[in-house]
């Protein structure tokens, strides 16, 4: 046994020194110096987090914005049923009347938004067209005696036994599509205007001649902001962008000017004062509420205007009953919802998988945020009164269904888009 042991040791002795000499660790100078010099729970925390940013990133937008547009729908039934009892009861006998069908048309607009949410953007590529000429007959159909549905001197609807529905608000979903598919397939086309504009606009001067004869200058300034926004946010040249843009400016201000009642509007826009008792009567009561809210409102349901006193107060002027119940501070929790809506819009633009998506994106966003500023700028008096309602706050049947499938549409967006933002393809080729 002594002698196995001898050799057993003369063969340990004999070995490699590397052999038996224990695995080395890694230097510390492995590691990069600032991650080196980060302290263990800040690296345990990004170890952590790398894994999630991912679907974090899918998800913000489409989070955010359902969280924005359900405070903005919540906000809008506690003021229709705030500002529509007086009204209310004169047309129907009952206090609620409204107040309940803003409720039943709030349930088809959020059934509207979930089963949009759940169909891939991409499809309404494939019925581009068809929805175009849909809504092009409709709007025809509208113009058409006993069948357009006439209210407040404007002939806006189609009437379905109790159901009305408006297809100018149809056409700014289908002139949204219709843009965002044509600029993503003719991407390596874009310095060539007339391929891009000359379809665009022949689409929106048909469709808003159409809606003016209505009368409904409000929808066809939407209208143009979508047309226009997609082409600019789509990369076309700017030149030809500014002229057609000057031509249709133009061309609204003739019209308005030729019809006696857009004519009394503009003049009344211009020096509402002078006119308080006749076109720019609606305005100057307008601006009484906004007053008398002060900074923290006269209460919700202690507004005085809506008595009678303010026309449309349920519809195109509840920001002026907003103003006066949440006074100043509730009216800028609304402007602060519509700037954040309009960010998180854009952003999903910007991180969306393809161009239609982006382009789509920021048709829907513009169409949204364009319509509130005009609404707005109406109710306190620095843009002309155009008869469009405030998205998810005004009393409407169509226009709130339409504007809640179109966020869903939206929400598809945020959901497919990416974990890191890209650069949308807005900005012009350079000059050859």
């Amino acid at each position: 046994m002594a002698d196995r042991y001898a050799a057993a040791r003369t063969v340990t002795r004999g070995r490699h020194p590397t052999s038996a000499a224990p695995r080395s660790r890694p230097t510390p100078t492995s590691a990069p110096d600032s991650e080196r010099h980060r302290p263990a729970r800040a690296r345990l925390a990004s170890a952590t987090t790398s894994g999630r940013a991912g679907w974090v990133a899918r998800l913000r937008s489409a989070r955010a914005l359902s969280v924005l547009v359900g405070v903005l729908c919540v906000i809008g039934l506690v003021m229709v049923g705030s500002a529509s009892p007086v009204i209310s009861l004169g047309l129907y006998r009952s206090p609620w009347t409204i107040f309940i069908r803003q409720v039943m048309w709030m349930g088809v607009g959020a059934a509207a938004l979930l089963i949009f949410t759940r169909v891939d953007y991409r499809k309404w590529r494939a019925i581009r067209g068809p929805l175009v000429v849909v809504t092009m007959a409709l709007l025809v159909i509208v113009l058409v005696p006993h069948f357009g549905v006439t209210a407040g001197g404007s002939s806006r609807w189609i009437g379905f036994g109790m159901l009305r529905l408006q297809p100018s608000e149809l056409m700014k979903l289908a002139l949204a599509v219709f843009a965002a598919d044509l600029l993503a397939r003719r991407s390596d086309r874009s310095t060539d205007a007339k391929m891009i504009i000359v379809p665009v606009l022949s689409v929106l001067g048909v469709s808003a001649l159409l809606i003016l004869k209505q009368p409904d200058l409000g929808t066809a300034l939407v209208l143009s902001c979508i047309a226009f926004g997609i082409l600019f946010m789509g990369g076309v040249p700017m030149g030809p962008i500014l002229k057609v843009l000057t031509a249709f400016t133009a061309l609204a201000v003739v019209l308005s000017l030729a019809d006696p009642y857009r004519r009394d509007r503009i003049l009344s826009f211009l020096n509402p004062g002078a006119h308080q008792s006749g076109s720019g009567y609606q305005v100057w009561q307008s601006l009484i509420g906004l007053g008398s809210g002060h900074l923290f409102g006269l209460g919700l349901g202690g507004g005085r205007q809506k008595w009678g006193i303010l026309p449309n107060a349920h519809t195109d002027f509840i920001f002026s009953v907003v103003g006066e119940e949440l006074g100043l501070l509730g009216a800028i929790v609304v402007l602060g919802l519509f700037f954040a809506l309009a960010w998180f819009g854009l952003r999903t633009a910007t991180r969306a998988p393809d161009r239609f998506g982006s382009l789509l994106a920021v048709g829907i966003t513009t169409w949204i945020t364009s319509q509130a500023v005009i609404n707005i700028g109406a109710v306190v008096g620095v843009l002309p009164v155009t008869g469009i309602p405030l998205p998810f706050i005004s009393f409407g049947g169509s226009s709130l269904v339409i504007t809640m499938a179109a966020v869903g549409i939206l929400l598809n967006i945020a959901a497919h888009e990416r974990s890191a933002p890209f650069a949308l393809r807005r900005r012009r080729p350079p000059a050859r």
